[in-house]
């Protein structure tokens, strides 16, 4: 019973995680009024891989939250949900 508790805690802070960067990335690319294809090509990936990003159905890689922070000029600890802008 402990361990699944412990396993639930683990999921929803994923889940909440995952949704932090997703909103952050949708939010700064409409601030930026650039759509999901031209994002995809400023960061080097595909436009169904932002569509999943800002779903939330998949995390970024450190290296594409590194191109996300320059593309949005803001810090990838933003994106992270670590800091605000």
């Amino acid at each position: 019973m402990r361990i699944l508790i412990m396993s639930m805690r683990i999921l929803i802070f994923c889940y909440n995680f995952f949704m932090i960067i997703a909103q952050r990335i949708k939010e700064l690319r409409r601030d930026c009024n650039m759509t999901q294809a031209a994002l995809a090509a400023r960061v080097k990936c595909s436009q169904s891989m932002i569509v999943r990003w800002e779903k939330g159905e998949c995390e970024p890689t450190a290296s594409a939250i590194l191109a996300l922070s320059y593309a949005f000029d803001c810090s990838c600890d933003y994106l992270l949900g670590k800091s605000e802008f």
